[in-house]
């Protein structure tokens, strides 16, 4: 079962690749705003996976053929964010991430690219140091506990019934502290915590909070591949 943050027998090659350097897109801002709080966003790799047109490309091969182990949550990227939607972004100029790096963390996220996005994007507003900002991401998403996620499988679901089983296995977490996205198909695909300016569970903001709670959901049990 596909069901733990944890990766399924992640065996990271001797060798990775070198991600690309990421810049922001035209027309996309920096924006440098102070800090209020931040979004410990997850991802359900299995739905992820499912979505992919080729389990075997570079982008996705790592995370979805199979090759390296299986994993359920991964960590999307810790996300600093402000009292409105105008979050920190591109806060100054991004080198590559350190290969040791990218290889501490592969089984947590398992993409360089996206390491390498969600530094230059979300992390060079938090730290001029890699190894600092994912560090901080690490220990929160290690402090995560996860429902089982075949039981939530096996029947519909709602957004307000995900939150909730969130909530159930974590202590000091309420429902309107978690965040649930779905595809437009109804699939899971993040779950996201609200924190705070220390980095505590808060409640999330209307802007924040995702799908309401009478959304129907359904998740994918495992990896189709």
């Amino acid at each position: 079962m596909v069901a733990q943050a944890q990766a399924l027998g992640c065996n990271i090659p001797d060798r990775i690749a070198v991600p690309r350097l990421k810049q922001p897109k035209r027309g996309e801002p920096v924006r440098n705003p102070a800090i209020t709080g931040y979004l410990l966003a997850m991802s359900w790799s299995p739905q992820h996976c499912a979505e992919v047109r080729n389990p075997k490309d570079a982008r996705d091969r790592f995370q979805c053929s199979g090759e390296s182990g299986r994993f359920g949550w991964i960590l999307h990227g810790l996300w600093p964010e402000t009292d409105s939607a105008g979050y920190p972004q591109w806060c100054r100029p991004a080198k590559i991430v350190p290969q040791p790096v990218l290889r501490k963390h592969l089984c947590m996220t398992p993409s360089v690219q996206l390491l390498q996005h969600e530094w230059a994007k979300h992390g060079t507003c938090m730290s001029p140091h890699p190894a600092a900002y994912f560090r901080s991401a690490e220990l929160l998403f290690r402090a995560v506990r996860f429902p089982d996620m075949k039981k939530l499988a096996s029947k519909p679901q709602t957004a307000g019934s995900v939150r909730r089983a969130f909530a159930s296995v974590n202590p000091g977490v309420t429902a309107p502290m978690i965040a649930v996205s779905a595809d437009k198909q109804g699939w899971l695909d993040e779950v996201r915590f609200c924190l705070g300016p220390r980095m505590k569970p808060t409640k999330c903001q209307p802007f924040q909070s995702g799908a309401k709670d009478g959304r129907q959901i359904r998740v994918r049990a495992t990896s189709p591949r």
